[in-house]
């Protein structure tokens, strides 16, 4: 695709951030969209004005919490009004980000993961997804949300990725000129390596001070399907580095 312009929901937050730079750096035009900057895409206010003469909208919007109920209607309410306000404005497509293994979740902030991806794909606009693997910046998240010295942390499978490549991921299919041919599995992003989520929660925590102490996942949502690696990536997916140890290493 020639320069388009990009309207980026979610513009300021973890990953929206990466996009916004992403495209940049690729020459395009990005109409950054946020409260911040005075877009609301659960109760539509600023939008009709922020997609005019947009060519795409890449949605990386997020929901702030864990809680299943409140971010499935914030999933489905955002995404439907990008795709009536985009239908409007004249956009061509939406692409948008989703989480590796959400078509296999029963409960928490995957599985509305997963009804963000029904809303997107039914909508009036052409839909393309990303399911991308957690990010190396969920584990400190993860630490955050238990304050004190010590955290207790599953000892489940994943393989993270950094945002900077799930960005760049996103931006290569929000670009491509055409669409997936029919049967072709959800494109996925990935870390390079397999790695628990307990090893790469110790490793941060030592730079913090933080005792990570390793448990089962019988307390996470889904627990026995990460377990069994129902949320690690299928064998069509892309797998990109840096690996959790060579980002940490720069974050320090």
């Amino acid at each position: 695709m020639s320069t388009s312009k990009f309207a980026v929901a979610g513009a300021t937050g973890r990953l929206g951030r990466h996009v916004v730079d992403v495209l940049t750096e690729r020459g395009h035009q990005v109409v950054p969209m946020s409260r911040a900057t005075g877009v609301d895409i659960v109760t539509g206010a600023g939008l009709a004005e922020a997609l005019t003469g947009v060519d795409v909208i890449v949605d990386v919007a997020s929901w702030h919490a864990s809680e299943q109920a409140a971010a499935t209607e914030f999933f489905r309410t955002a995404t439907r009004h990008l795709h009536e306000a985009g239908q409007r404005a004249g956009v061509g497509r939406i692409t948008a980000v989703s989480i590796i293994g959400a078509d296999k979740a029963t409960a928490g902030f995957v599985a509305a993961q997963q009804v963000h991806e029904e809303v997107a794909l039914s909508g009036p606009l052409p839909t393309r997804i990303l399911r991308a693997a957690q990010f190396h910046e969920f584990v400190g998240q993860l630490l955050d949300w238990q304050p004190g010295g010590v955290a207790y942390i599953p000892a489940l499978p994943t393989q993270l990725v950094a945002c900077r490549t799930v960005a760049e991921t996103l931006v290569d299919l929000a670009t491509e000129p055409d669409g997936a041919s029919p049967g072709t599995p959800i494109p996925e992003i990935a870390g390079p390596r397999r790695e628990s989520m307990a090893e790469a929660a110790k490793l941060l925590g030592a730079r913090r001070g933080i005792e990570v102490v390793e448990v089962d996942g019988s307390g996470v949502p889904d627990g026995e399907t990460a377990a069994a690696g129902g949320f690690l990536p299928g064998p069509h997916a892309k797998l990109a580095g840096p690996t959790f140890q060579e980002w940490l290493d720069t974050q320090f």
